[in-house]
């Protein structure tokens, strides 16, 4: 069971045992990103199978971080992934992965078919370059580097590097500060707020165990850059260099390199270029060894390709799509809060403020079961006998093994007749062979055995019960 916890951004340390063996080579998966962009994706938080779950809104959506393992158990992020698919189920919540790794995408190809959507967003992909090429700009393709560290060295013969202490806190907030005066003077909106975010990680940088290095010339703050260890990788979040240094740049990005990526560090990882296409061709100078995808893949549900209710005959029924003029026996129907406590849902949860008691116009319900249609929720069909509507079945919660759960109701006095258990078992027929799911599931209270004679007849089979309710499946073989 998923347990999504809310953090403010001081809580971000809680993720520190999962990011700090990662292999994933995702900046995203670090205390520093989370840290520093807390403010727009804020995201909640689960552990399952010992795997780190992140959960965030963004643009009006929810997206899931891939599953990351604390000891890179590919099997226990599977099973993350299906704990995921429940909670999205419970919840009614749409599931998108986000920041998957390049290798996991086919774990989730495999497991959702030909319905998956994948895309990697180029702007957001991260650049990894062999931490050796840094620590030593060698090689013909490094020239360029190599004489600004040269030209810096010769010009700045005082020059020095300091590996950060935290007595040094002033002195390095005084060289952010005259840098961002001059960034800012440039009008970048971005900038400006990576810079106020940068202003917050310098206090936390003992307590979240960063690296951090600063040049000086002279005695004076003249470039900086912090970085955070991740598995085999050092991730650079912050570089800065006054311009007037000439050389800047390069010098401390190989000083940093020298002090900091040393045995077990592999990779540097200098984070994405948010479609800047200046930074763009700065970070290919520097010759990546690989250009890290960060994967978005979005499941698609059986209903998600629906675009119109069907028509369904049985030898006494007809269910289909409930028209205006039967708005009135609709609301009779979805409006009878006594009997619909067996449907388990209350309709006034959702109903309009006005009158204490005051029962909504006709039109608003089957307006709700339109719209829940039109947001892929549910599949509504009216039940008609000899042309009038005499109850409804409703195919919901779409899972992303191809599933779905199946309901029924009718009107008091059509009750006893069959048709309930008539119309499940068509509907269930449809699912199975139309929409092609693997498995039509059913529930009722346990205080409402006649439900489970009705299901029984429509041909399901129990399979499971709970404190609350007793469950009941069909599949095409039964």
């Amino acid at each position: 069971m998923l347990n999504f916890t809310k953090t403010k951004k001081e809580d971000v340390l809680a993720y520190a045992p999962y990011f700090a063996g990662q292999t994933t080579h995702v900046s995203d998966f670090s205390l520093c990103f989370q840290f520093m962009w807390h403010k727009y994706f804020a995201p909640d938080y689960a552990v399952v199978e010992d795997c780190l779950v992140l959960k965030e809104l963004y643009a009006g959506k929810y997206y899931f971080h891939y599953p990351l393992s604390r000891t890179g158990d590919r099997e226990a992020q599977m099973r993350a992934v299906a704990a995921l698919e429940q909670y999205c189920r419970g919840a009614e919540v749409r599931l998108h992965f986000t920041n998957v790794p390049r290798e996991s995408v086919p774990d989730l190809v495999l497991r959702y078919g030909q319905d998956v959507s994948v895309t990697n967003i180029r702007r957001w992909r991260d650049y990894l370059y062999t931490a050796e090429s840094f620590r030593t700009y060698a090689g013909g393709k490094y020239s360029g580097q190599r004489n600004h560290v040269n030209k810096f060295k010769k010009n700045y013969p005082d020059w020095q590097f300091h590996v950060y202490r935290a007595e040094d806190e002033g002195a390095l907030l005084a060289f952010l500060h005259e840098y961002d005066a001059a960034q800012r003077a440039k009008g970048s909106y971005l900038a400006a707020e990576e810079m106020d975010e940068v202003y917050e990680l310098v206090p936390v940088i003992g307590l979240f165990g960063l690296r951090c290095g600063y040049l000086t010339v002279g005695g004076k703050i003249v470039a900086c850059a912090i970085g955070e260890r991740c598995g085999d990788m050092l991730i650079v979040h912050v570089e800065k260099a006054l311009r007037a240094y000439e050389g800047a740049y390069p010098m401390i990005a190989q000083q940093f390199a020298l002090a900091f990526a040393g045995e077990g560090v592999r990779y540097l990882n200098r984070m994405d270029d948010a479609g800047d296409m200046g930074l763009r061709k700065s970070k290919l100078q520097y010759l990546p060894c690989e250009i890290v995808g960060k994967y978005n893949v979005t499941p698609r549900r059986a209903i998600d390709g629906v675009s119109h209710l069907p028509s369904i005959r049985t030898e006494r029924l007809v269910l289909k799509p409930v028209p205006d003029e039967d708005a009135a026996v609709y609301a009779r129907l979805a409006g009878d809060t006594e009997r619909n406590r067996w449907w388990g849902y209350d309709w006034r949860e959702d109903a309009p403020e006005g009158a204490d008691g005051a029962v909504p116009k006709p039109q608003w319900f089957l307006a709700c079961a339109r719209t829940l249609f039109k947001e892929k929720m549910e599949m509504p069909l009216g039940i008609y006998a000899e042309g009038k509507l005499i109850g409804e079945v409703v195919l919901h919660r779409f899972g992303y093994l191809a599933e779905a759960e199946i309901g029924v109701r009718l009107l008091p006095e059509y009750e006893g007749m069959g048709y309930a258990s008539e119309a499940v078992s068509a509907y269930a027929e449809y699912a199975l062979c139309k929409l092609e799911l693997e498995r039509v599931e059913a529930k009722h209270f346990k205080e409402n055995p006649r439900s489970g004679s009705m299901l029984l007849r429509a041909g399901m089979r129990r399979c499971g019960e709970d404190e609350t309710y007793l469950y009941y499946m069909k599949t095409a073989a039964m």
